[in-house]
């Protein structure tokens, strides 16, 4: 069986058994596009089909763009990896570690051991966490009315760390962090920058923090799953005029534009003859840049997630950009997969072993999904097993 074939059966059958309202996927290798594929409708009910082109919100998939942007600006000699983050951002100087609540709930905090540096940051070892999977994070918030990220608001990032920088893994706003640093080198908002060197030189025509025209006459729509199991519409958008670019979530797209990312870091660094990194640059983002910190299960602190680890059991650690998974993953894919997701439901790899990188879209919460995230498995099993 060819592999549009396989696939196509796979997502039609989750679209009709209820799995997912609507999903976009999309394979490819170093030379081009291997599969593309739509399905379902952009809000359920609505009869507006699921396009290639349909626009979805990234979410975290936001994180990986954001990240390569910075590794640009440490190979171009803006940004230095291992130097005080807080010469660049000096609020990173004044973040201390929380130490627990007083009697009336207010947060205490120590100062830290070290400063934070890009390199933790980009590998969310800094210390930094987010209220979805930390409750403390959550006391926080409320007692010093602290909004969630999402926001987009400046306040959002002003939240204390879990441990010592450099001294644990836990995923936070540290990409949003790296985005702020990006804007002050490079003296443009985050949108801009990311437009002038990744998304123009990529052919990345659908992607942006702001939603435009063309954009929204595309755009899906976001689900929940209640109790029952059953989806409904459940409209959710980032901040369209937002105080800071969300540089860890707040990216719309296509999956045809990520996959031109993705296809980027197959070729080292280039696609069309664009180079966006070097090719040594490109190599670091499969590489594990945590030290001995390990990737863990993520335990849900609100509906709109579940529990989420992926390939449980196989070590997993952090790269400039990506989660590195240290064995091969029961889907096919090799050790050495770079990979991550979005909120919605959005998921992605890319493994230099094989030259193949896939991208699947769904736009429903919570995040790893029970019916969806098998999807994602089943559907990357399928692409090594037609491969």
């Amino acid at each position: 069986m060819t592999m549009k074939y396989q696939i196509d059966a796979l997502l039609n059958a989750g679209v009709k058994s209820g799995a997912v309202p609507g999903v976009v996927a999309a394979v490819a290798n170093r030379e081009g596009v291997l599969y593309e594929g739509a399905f379902g409708e952009r809000a359920l009910g609505s009869g507006n089909a699921m396009t290639n082109d349909t626009v979805g919100w990234m979410a975290s998939m936001t994180k990986a763009i954001t990240s390569v942007a910075a590794v640009q600006c440490v190979e171009r000699g803006h940004l230095k990896l291992d130097e005080p983050a807080k010469n660049i951002c000096p609020e990173l100087g004044h973040v201390g570690v929380l130490t627990g609540f007083d009697a009336n709930g207010k947060p205490q905090t120590r100062p830290p051991k070290r400063d934070i540096t890009l390199r933790q940051l980009l590998t969310h070892s800094a210390g930094f966490s987010y209220e979805i999977w930390n409750t403390d994070m959550q006391k926080v918030q409320a007692a010093l009315e602290i909004p969630s990220v999402t926001e987009c608001k400046n306040k959002a990032l002003t939240l204390p760390l879990l441990f010592d920088p450099g001294e644990g893994w836990e995923y936070g706003i540290n990409i949003d962090w790296a985005g702020k640093m990006i804007e002050k080198v490079s003296g443009q908002s985050l949108g801009q920058y990311l437009q002038h060197n990744i998304f123009d030189p990529l052919g990345m025509t659908s992607t942006a923090f702001h939603i435009n025209a063309d954009m929204r006459q595309r755009l899906a729509t976001t689900h929940l799953r209640g109790p029952d199991g059953h989806l409904a519409v459940f409209p959710f958008e980032i901040p369209q005029q937002p105080e800071f670019e969300m540089g860890g979530g707040g990216l719309y797209g296509t999956v045809g534009d990520y996959l031109k990312f993705l296809r980027m870091v197959l070729n080292y660094g280039q696609l069309g003859g664009e180079r966006v990194l070097t090719p040594e640059g490109v190599v670091s983002l499969g590489l594990n840049h945590m030290g001995d910190c390990r990737v863990y299960n993520l335990k849900a602190a609100i509906p709109l997630t579940n529990d989420a680890e992926f390939f449980p059991g196989i070590p997993k650690s952090w790269s400039l950009a990506f989660q590195i998974n240290h064995e091969a993953a029961p889907t096919g894919r090799p050790a050495g997969g770079m990979m991550w997701a979005g909120l919605a439901n959005s998921y992605y790899w890319a493994d230099q072993t094989t030259g193949l990188a896939g991208v699947y879209m769904t736009q429903i919460f919570p995040f790893a999904d029970s019916k969806s995230l098998p999807l994602f498995y089943d559907f990357e099993k399928a692409v090594y097993k037609s491969h």
